[in-house]
């Protein structure tokens, strides 16, 4: 990945853990399938307040989504917000420890 792609990256990374409710969205979609109406009534909000900040996490990647009939499920996408956690460390802690492991381990 190349430099800037990789600052893209974090910045929609950034952009998308920039809201409370989208790091609310996310940790209720961590580890399980769920759907729009169940984020909507957890969080609070209205199903298309939630509609846009999952446009939003999705477009950074950071959510998968499945269609059952009438319903799409989602769920935090683990892999990709390691790898974004991974990507600012490099960029912003280099000389740190933590930034050494996640070298180590084939990050960047």
């Amino acid at each position: 990945m190349s430099e800037q792609d990789q600052t893209t990256n974090s910045i929609t990374f950034a952009k998308a853990l920039a809201d409370a409710t989208r790091q609310e969205i996310m940790e209720l979609t961590c580890c399980r399938w769920i759907s729009v109406g169940e984020i909507a009534a957890d969080v609070g909000v209205s199903q298309p307040t939630v509609s846009h900040h999952l446009a939003i996490l999705r477009d950074a990647g950071l959510v998968n989504s499945r269609a059952e009939g009438k319903h799409t499920y989602y769920s935090l996408n683990q892999e990709r917000v390691a790898m974004c956690c991974g990507e600012l460390i490099q960029t912003f802690a280099p000389e740190t420890g933590t930034a050494e492991a996640v070298k180590g381990s084939g990050g960047k």
